[in-house]
Order: structure tokens, then C-alpha cells, then sequence
């Protein structure tokens, strides 16, 4: 078995996520009773309200603690991936397994990411759309057409058959007309505060290369396939720039899965909440067995099985 991790973007957070974990794993509750996020992160997951949690400022840094701490209950029971990745957000969750950052450090981090995500474009009015079954250089000729209007750029390469755009509300909105036109099955639109992974965050990629000035970026303790370039880190590159470029640019999230697939990982396990990333996996290819971790009992059944497979 080569195993991977792979880590939930936002999307999937809710009330109550992980308090099973935090009453059954004493070793889970630090990763919630922390005060680096900057409010009560524990009393907003437990009893919300689901508003509050929803604001990126705050998914973000709940999410991070969430993954982090199913990682640490993975780790002590001598469960370690051979490489991980995540999609967007995940990608924090990422590096925090591979030891780049501490939870705390990372948390606090991903609460500033949150806020300058949600400030980036100000009134600007814009949109994030899923397009279903159009290929990618289809798309791109789309966004391209719609243009005219304002940006429209290709966020998320999820999966075969899922793509996402982000931009300028009126350009969204045509480029989902023409991607319809053009074969495309479905275009649903995606609430989400704001054109992430479009070039319209800048500001906030601005925001965090100043932010990374003060943080230290520890030695992987293996591989992580980054959002943008679907690769492990390559020479010459630095962490601090792959992430100021990740908030304004494509994820290429179906990439970093075949990219995994060649190197022999045959077994990955998503963690967070929903089994998102399971179905991107599955779509991509037939040769990586997927798992979800998003409670205590998906937890102990895939220790269980994990084991069982490695034996």
C-alpha cells in the first residue's frame, strides 16, 4: 500500500464538526481549545451559528484545526502518508501534516488568509460557477468570449467533467451562458464570497507574501503536490511564493491526482468534512482506493481498514 492524504477545502464545514472527535480523543481538543485564530474557535464549531462559521475568516482557521487534529489521531496510531495534497484551503492542512508549519502557526495564518480573502475585491460584484461536462479547452475559449465583460478565469480543474470559473459577476454569468451553448451539461453557481483562485485576489496574494515575511517554514517531512503547479516542489521554487501565487491562480486539483497516481500511490484518505474530494479521486482515476475521515466513526473505520490493508 502507498498511501496518500488528502485535505477538504471549505465548502463542507458545519455545526458541530469534529465535537464527536473532541469528547472521544483527548488527544483532538487541543487543536480546538487554541487561542491562535483569534476568537473562540471551539464555542463557533460547536454551537455556531452557521453564518458566523461560514465567513471565510472563520472556515478557514476551524477547518485547519479540524484536519489537523484527525491527522494527529491518524499519526499516533503509526498511520503516516507517503505525500499529501489539498484542494485550495486543504493545501494549509497539507503542509501543516508535512510539518512545513505548526497548527497554531497555521491556523493563525489561514485566519489572516481568510480575511484577505473576503477584503480582496471590495464591492466589486462578482461570482464562482461549477461548469459540468465541457473540457478544458473548451472552457477556456468561453472564458475567453465572455471576457469582453470583465475577467472570467478557471479556478478549479476538480475533476473529469468538473471545472469551476471565477470573475466579474457579468462575465460569469456569460460564460455560463455560452459554456451551456457549447455542450456543457449543468453551470451552478457557487456561493462563495468571492472570485478565489481568479487573478481579481491579488490583493490578497499581496497580503499574504508580506504576512509569510514573519512566519518560519519548516523542512517537509514528505512531499506535497502543490494546488498550482500539481507537482511536488521543484527546485528553484519556494513554498511562501507557490502560496501568494495559489489564492490568485487555477488549482489543479485532477492534475495533482494523476501526478499522485504516477508515482504508485494506490490508497488515499480525505480528511475533513464530506467526501468531495473521494468523488474527484474516483472520477480521475480507477486505480487509487479512497477513504473519508469526517467523523469518529469514519475514523475508526478506516484505522481498521488501513491496518487490515498493510497487514
Amino acid at each position: 500500500m502507498k498511501l496518500a492524504f488528502l485535505y477538504a477545502g471549505q465548502g463542507n464545514q458545519h455545526v458541530g464538526m469534529g465535537m464527536d472527535l473532541y469528547e472521544q480523543y483527548p488527544e483532538f481538543r487541543c487543536f480546538y481549545d487554541t487561542d491562535a485564530a483569534g476568537f473562540d474557535l471551539k464555542a463557533l464549531i460547536q454551537n455556531g451559528p452557521e453564518e458566523e462559521l461560514n465567513q471565510t475568516r472563520n472556515t478557514q482557521p476551524c477547518m485547519v484545526a479540524f484536519c489537523s487534529g484527525i491527522t494527529a489521531l491518524l499519526e499516533q496510531e503509526g498511520i503516516v502518508p507517503e505525500m499529501v495534497a489539498g484542494l485550495s484551503l486543504g493545501e494549509y492542512s497539507a503542509l501543516t501534516a508535512a510539518g512545513v508549519f505548526d497548527p497554531d502557526t497555521a491556523i493563525a495564518l489561514t485566519a489572516f488568509r481568510g480575511k484577505a480573502m473576503e477584503t480582496a475585491v471590495g464591492d466589486l460584484p462578482c461570482a464562482m460557477a461549477a461548469i459540468m461536462n465541457l473540457d478544458r479547452g473548451d472552457l477556456q475559449k468561453v472564458c475567453d468570449e465572455a471576457s469582453v465583460l470583465g475577467v472570467v478565469e478557471i479556478a478549479n480543474y476538480n475533476c473529469p467533467g468538473q471545472l469551476v470559473i471565477a470573475g466579474e459577476k457579468a462575465a460569469v454569468e456569460k460564460a455560463g451562458e455560452l459554456a451551456l451553448a457549447a455542450g456543457a451539461r449543468r453551470c451552478i453557481p457557487l456561493h462563495l464570497p468571492g472570485p478565489f483562485h481568479s487573478s481579481l485576489m491579488h490583493p490578497a496574494g499581496d497580503a499574504l507574501a508580506d504576512y509569510f515575511k514573519n512566519i518560519s517554514f519548516g523542512e517537509m517531512k514528505f512531499p506535497v503536490i502543490f494546488n498550482t503547479t500539481a507537482k511536488p516542489l521543484q527546485p528553484g521554487e519556494s513554498i511562501p511564493a507557490l502560496l501568494e501565487r495559489q489564492v490568485q491562480s487555477s488549482v489543479y486539483f485532477e492534475d495533482s491526482i494523476r501526478t499522485m497516481e504516477q508515482a504508485g500511490i494506490d490508497t488515499a484518505v480525505e480528511i475533513g468534512p464530506g467526501k468531495v474530494l473521494a468523488g474527484f479521486v474516483r472520477k480521475t482515476t480507477k486505480n487509487i482506493k479512497t477513504y473519508s475521515i469526517e467523523d469518529a466513526e469514519s475514523l475508526r473505520a478506516t484505522i481498521e481498514a488501513l491496518k487490515g490493508a498493510a497487514q
